[in-house]
């Protein structure tokens, strides 16, 4: 997900806009750049890399100038190359852009014709060249920039810099976020409220269609059809304070070592241990009387929905339906009447879930939003809120908000059985009991840390690695899986341990590590004979159970690896279980020397299809 920046300030603000990208450095990116005004012409630096690339450069050849757009890039359209880099220039005029426009192609085809010569391969520039070509024929700049975004088709969020209107910047979003922010005498842009906070806390979110000419004493903005519009002023909690390691290599080690402190905080949002009962937000879903629940989400948040259906329809007897966003929302669903719908997203402007979300409310069902960023666009289109509470994320592999994302979706289905009248409030009370134990187990798991490296080195060298699980770990298998492909670059897959005879055994020999996510309960002796099968064709295993689940399995033969976990209530172990998941990921790719924070071709946050 590319990042954008913009400052209209008292003095040079090439410094601000390379502070503000790198409060966005979460998001992923290959490239980066700026663009000001200083008397009268505009000015460009562009780099490929890092942003420590972008300030050697401006070191060497500073960019003077009051107000500036800058960009992190994210390669969709284009090489990351400095010609593909942003901002992009058309005549007299500068674009920073995220998204996707869809009509490029044809516009670029027509400005071609029209002599407009190009110099990258992206679809941004052509926005730049339209915009100029509509200056050269005489437009002003705010004629030229609305005719333009009317052309375009796709989603979007732009940032427009003209020479001719030094002390005003233009912005557009259509599905890509976008935010303004005030302060004194001063104006900003942001894709978020993060990139905004060490300049103001005073934000206004545009909302999707809106466009805005952003001056040094005021805002103005306008809505799909242009006609003027009213968006609140909003005070964001952002921390100002740029996230850093700490005493950690990387991000990705911290989150993981957060753990146990972002848990306890979701779950005290949720439980109140005085009188032993969940409360749920004030205004949300009336679950006593939905009839259906759909479940939908990418990525990791999608396996934390998979393992949300287990406990959706144990302790509240609620069908779940469940789909991937990108599934979900091109099916003709057949929704029901009287349904509601959870969408999970720890940025909460994932495109897809977005999409999903709104055809679900279009269909009539009530709208619930799991998200870690309260004021992001699916928070704000949800008819409920159940915030996670994570704090930021910085590592593009998600961790902290996948397990707050579990907390939080415990807690609501648990809210569901109650409501439903299906758990008596000493299941009510049992049950919050061992969640508010999580916290404590998952600092117990952490303990593991070190052992888990040294095991992390030996299988960082295998090219294919299978993860198992049955019930609930299942989900946490795959979700084991995606982790260690992340980030390592390791092929690996996730399987429910019942299908292992029905194809992937046949991968099975002595190079493939298996991993074995086996807590106890009514699963675990069909789990441990499935491993057992493995082991009977030399496959090496790693279980990862409780000490008596390590000592039960030790009976059917030697394992390769034993990682043991506190023991937990049943079918909430994958809060705990995903901490030695993650940490394996995590010391496999640091043995292989990948850049853990920021894999390759990977987003923090997909806002484009």
């Amino acid at each position: 997900m590319c990042g954008i920046v913009g400052i209209i300030g008292r003095g040079d603000v090439a410094d601000g806009l390379v502070e503000g990208l790198q409060r966005l450095e979460y998001r992923g990116y290959d490239s980066a750049g700026i663009a000001t005004v200083c008397d009268g012409r505009l000015g460009r630096r562009r780099a490929v890399g890092k942003l420590a690339e972008l300030r050697r450069m401006l070191a060497e050849d500073p960019l003077p100038g009051a107000v500036g757009i800058g960009h992190t890039r994210w390669a969709t359209h284009g090489r990351p190359t400095e010609a593909n880099a942003h901002p992009h220039a058309g005549s007299h005029v500068a674009v920073v852009h995220n998204g996707i426009i869809e009509n490029y192609a044809a516009l670029r085809d027509e400005l071609t014709a029209d002599g407009v010569a190009f110099e990258s391969e992206t679809d941004t520039e052509t926005v730049a060249k339209l915009m100029g070509a509509y200056l050269d024929a005489g437009r002003e700049p705010r004629a030229a920039f609305a005719e333009a975004i009317g052309r375009l088709e796709g989603a979007f969020a732009l940032a427009v810099l003209f020479e001719a209107e030094p002390e005003t910047l233009y912005c557009a979003r259509r599905g890509s976020p976008l935010a303004v922010g005030r302060g004194d005498g001063e104006m900003y842009l942001g894709s978020d409220a993060y990139a905004l906070a060490p300049f103001t806390n005073r934000v206004t979110y545009l909302s999707d269609g809106d466009w805005a000419v952003v001056m040094r004493d005021r805002v103005e903005v306008f809505g799909p059809d242009g006609a003027p519009v009213s968006r609140q002023e909003q005070l964001s909690d952002a921390s100002a304070a740029i996230v850093d390691k700490g005493e950690h290599r990387h991000f990705m080690a911290k989150e993981i070592h957060e753990q146990p402190e972002v848990i306890g905080h979701t779950l005290s949002a949720y439980l109140d241990p005085v009188s032993g009962t969940v409360r749920l937000p004030e205004g949300g879903i009336d679950f006593a009387g939905v009839t259906s629940l759909t479940i939908s989400a990418c990525g990791t948040a999608y396996f934390a929905g998979l393992i949300a259906k287990y406990w959706f329809e144990t302790y509240a007897r609620l069908p779940v339906e469940i789909d991937i966003a990108s599934e979900l929302r091109y099916r003709d669903v057949p929704y029901r009447q009287g349904g509601a719908a959870l969408f999970v997203s720890q940025s909460g402007e994932t495109a897809d879930t977005l999409a999903a979300l709104r055809d679900a409310k279009e269909a009539g069902q009530r709208i619930g939003a799991v998200v870690n960023v309260p004021e992001s666009t699916i928070a704000r289109e949800a008819d409920a809120l159940y915030p996670t509470h994570a704090g930021p994320e910085i590592g593009v592999a998600s961790t902290k908000a996948f397990t707050c994302q579990l907390a939080t979706l415990a807690c609501i289905a648990i809210g569901a059985g109650v409501a439903r009248g299906v758990l008596s409030p000493e299941e009510e009370q049992r049950l919050l009991t061992a969640l508010l134990e999580v916290p404590r187990h998952v600092a117990e798991a952490l303990s593991m840390d070190e052992a888990l490296r040294d095991l992390a080195q030996d299988m960082a060298s295998a090219r294919d690695v299978l993860y198992l699980g049955r019930g609930v770990s299942f989900p946490l298998a795959l979700e084991g899986a995606l982790k260690l492909k992340e980030i390592s670059y390791i092929h690996a897959e996730g399987y429910a341990a019942g299908e292992l005879k029905h194809g992937p055994i046949a991968l099975i020999d002595e190079a493939v590590p298996v991993i074995v996510i086996a807590p106890p309960g009514p699963l675990f002796e069909k789990t441990i004979s499935n491993m057992q099968e493995v082991m009977a064709r030399g496959g090496r295993c790693c279980l990862i159970s409780t000490k008596a689940g390590l000592a039960a399995a030790e009976r059917g033969g030697e394992l390769w690896a034993k990682v043991p976990v506190p023991d937990t209530e049943g079918l909430l172990s994958p809060l705990v279980y995903a901490v030695p998941v993650q940490l394996l990921a995590y010391h496999a790719a640091v043995a292989k020397g990948t850049d853990v924070d920021q894999p390759r071709n990977l987003a923090k946050s997909v806002t484009v299809e």
